[in-house]
């Protein structure tokens, strides 16, 4: 019983520690790669638990087992660097796995919003956005647009590509300002009381919305926002066309 106490003391310390590290990769995570509301939309949430229960869980479940005070000093010291660099190699991929699929872009898609991840962008396409778009944000998506079509036949190419499997908000040669395409994107948004018309049953989580955007209802308007397997509403400045809050709602 004394053994396994001891045991345990050595796990609940690893664990503690475990917690601790993972903590500051919370930080690094949801506060720079998916800030509200994209850890909901672009699954960063689902990721991040992921990666973190199968490393805080790894290491202080090793330890349990190996742990063993009859060992000599210099052994315990092997045993605990050997696993901490396991739990280390494993963060580490786990890290990279959620950068590499983090959102980079809200997209105006000529209807609606699109988020686009790293993982979507093509590197060979990069070269034909405009300069200042040519590198990938790492502080969470910026708001672009996509240009108008130059002419049918590469409206055709892009609508092909799409049905591929080429996400259309991905295609960084399409890629241009948010500003340059503000009155397109004013054009199709809709006022936002429009949606305590459509959507009176839920006008709480609307409510909310409108007062973490700080405007009144009249200054904004709203267009469906699209992430991967998920349908969210951004209400948007009726001037500026700037996105100033987001509510789970399918706005289509």
């Amino acid at each position: 019983m004394h053994h396994w106490k001891r045991r345990l003391r050595a796990s609940g310390i690893h664990l503690g520690t475990s917690l601790c590290i993972a903590l500051l990769a919370a930080l690094l995570v949801f506060g720079l790669w998916y800030p509200y509301p994209y850890r909901e939309i672009s699954g960063g949430r689902a990721l991040f638990l992921l990666m973190t229960a199968v490393d805080v869980v790894m290491g202080p479940l090793i330890t349990l087992v190996i742990f063993n005070q009859a060992k000599r000093r210099k052994e315990l010291i092997m045993d605990f660097t050997v696993v901490a660099l396991l739990q280390l190699v494993a963060l580490g991929y786990g890290l990279w796995t959620v950068f590499a699929a983090r959102p980079v872009h809200l997209v105006f898609e000529y209807t609606r919003m699109t988020v686009v991840h790293a993982v979507d962008v093509d590197p060979s396409l990069l070269v034909q956005a405009p300069v200042a778009l040519r590198s990938l944000p790492l502080r969470g998506p910026t708001p672009i647009a996509l240009r108008p079509f130059k002419d049918a036949s590469e409206q055709f190419d892009a609508t092909m590509a799409a049905i591929g499997g080429v996400p259309l908000a991905a295609r960084s040669d399409l890629w241009q300002a948010y500003e340059d395409s503000r009155a397109n994107i004013l054009h199709e948004a809709r006022p936002a009381s429009e949606l305590l018309v459509r959507f009176a049953s839920q006008a709480a989580s609307i409510n909310m919305a409108l007062q973490d955007a700080g405007r009144p209802i009249h200054q904004l308007r709203y267009l469906p926002l699209v992430s991967r397997d998920k349908v969210w509403t951004v209400l948007l400045d009726a001037t500026t066309a700037q996105p100033l809050a987001f509510m789970p709602i399918d706005s289509f």
